[in-house]
């Protein structure tokens, strides 16, 4: 549980604009304390050409000119990410804001500059002059580095100007919500629950009187399931000898007191046990990608049907999103899917974990876009050449009968969709590819 919920917590930090500035601002307190000791200590005597040697009103010039700039230029970075993100909400959908929220570039760039600015007022605070009563002191280490912190913020602002045109292009967003999609594909695939098993394998295990018998641990609040904690729940099958199934899966909707998980033998459940089984659910607002592998294709699928919209009128853009949904889907093609039916140490059958299939898959990632796209002939016939390209991945006969099923529905739906003959008979041809790029894996495979 315990790692679940850090990757939740890092998740949540991750997606903030107040955590890294925070540390910045903190590591930059640091730094001005330990340059004003150095100072005070006389053991940074610096005589360099590019260090400061001047006097009290040069400096509390100098450090004021920095910090007034500095907080001025947050202000500005603060306003340019703010519409940066109205844009990307309007155009390519509110659920992508999260990945515009995750950029570490626009992080950092904000902590740097208020890290300059708490620096300057810290040091500008300590430095006297002769006639200030307080006696002479001007710290030359720490001017001088608040001036390579002013350099450096410099440097990070014109970063800045290129990041902030480059994460609104369109396919900079595509390609970061795919880079999402690899690492979960990484990560989930294969997730193991204690002892998998090959499929087809469990069902005679369980009890037959499993439904019957078998009482609800109901959902105590709403929300979506983010993150669900596999060790715990086996841990808890193997203490209280118990056989749990797992109604809902990551990415899901929840509502309060549905059934959540249920529990066999049904006497087992308690007030002690509901609490921990639900402890084992972290619920969110919105979906995450940490264990919901359909939350980035869905992600895609947005992007693409926005472009294909009326409004907007981009195939191009569907095509891109089309091309990077078929790269997913020939990974997750040679991926092993783990069975539903989870063993513990002792080969006993302990938790029933439906998940996802590539056949879910399959659909959420081209159902919509070949519904909008069915009287678009460039899109449609991408889709049947990611389809042929996914086919040479995959030699299993239930993932090729899917990509088949979805063949065929994109041929049926462009010959009802374009009006063009011509169009027509150039999806025909591909769909003709397509199908035998399905029929060739299976007889290479077979011979």
């Amino acid at each position: 549980m315990k790692n679940v919920k850090l990757g939740k917590l890092w998740d949540s930090l991750h997606s903030s604009y107040w955590f890294v500035p925070s540390v910045m601002a903190v590591l930059a307190t640091a730094l001005a304390f330990t340059m004003l000791m150095l100072d005070r200590s006389g053991k940074a005597d610096i005589n360099y050409w590019w260090s400061y040697t001047g006097g009290a009103d040069g400096a509390r010039s100098l450090l004021g000119a920095v910090a007034g700039s500095m907080i001025s230029v947050s202000a500005t970075a603060f306003s340019i990410t703010i519409v940066a993100l109205q844009l990307a909400g309007s155009n390519f959908g509110p659920r992508l804001l999260r990945n515009f929220m995750q950029d570490t570039g626009n992080q950092v760039v904000l902590g740097t500059f208020i890290g300059t600015y708490i620096y300057c007022l810290l040091v500008l605070r300590t430095i006297h002059g002769e006639g200030d009563g307080y006696g002479q002191f001007v710290p030359q280490l720490a001017i001088t580095c608040g001036t390579l912190l002013a350099i450096i913020s410099i440097g990070v602002l014109i970063y800045f100007i290129n990041h902030a045109s480059t994460i609104i292009q369109v396919s900079h967003i595509i390609e970061k919500v795919c880079d999402d999609l690899d690492r979960v594909i990484d990560r989930l695939f294969p997730k193991k629950i204690g002892r998998s098993v090959p499929e087809g394998q469990g069902i005679g295990e369980i009890p037959d009187n499993f439904d019957s018998v078998a009482s609800p641990v109901r959902v105590t609040n709403n929300g979506y399931i983010q993150a669900i904690d596999d060790e715990e729940l086996m841990k808890m099958a193997r203490q209280h000898n118990l056989l749990l199934r797992i109604e809902s899966k990551p990415g899901k909707f929840v509502v309060k007191d549905s059934n959540l998980v249920m529990v066999f033998p049904g006497e087992s459940v308690n007030k002690k046990l509901t609490k921990e089984i639900n402890d084992a659910f972290i619920l969110g607002r919105e979906r995450s990608e940490q264990q919901d592998i359909e939350f980035p294709i869905a992600q895609l699928v947005e992007i693409a049907l926005r472009a294909l919209s009326p409004g907007i009128n981009d195939p191009f853009t569907a095509i891109r999103c089309v091309d990077r949904l078929g790269a997913g889907l020939s990974r997750l093609a040679q991926k092993d899917f783990p069975s539903p039916y989870r063993y513990d140490d002792d080969n006993k059958l302990r938790v029933i974990a439906f998940g996802v299939t590539f056949e879910g898959l399959v659909d959420s990632a081209f159902n919509s876009i070949r519904q909008y796209a069915r009287s678009d002939t460039s899109v449609t016939i991408r889709l049947l050449e990611a389809i042929a390209n996914i086919a040479t991945y995959t030699s299993n006969r239930k993932y090729q009968a899917v990509l088949q099923r979805h063949a065929d529905m994109i041929l049926r739906g462009s010959q009802e969709g374009l009006p063009e003959e011509l169009d027509r008979e150039d999806v025909q041809k591909q769909y003709d590819i397509a199908t035998q790029a399905l029929k060739t894996h299976t007889l290479s495979e077979k011979y």
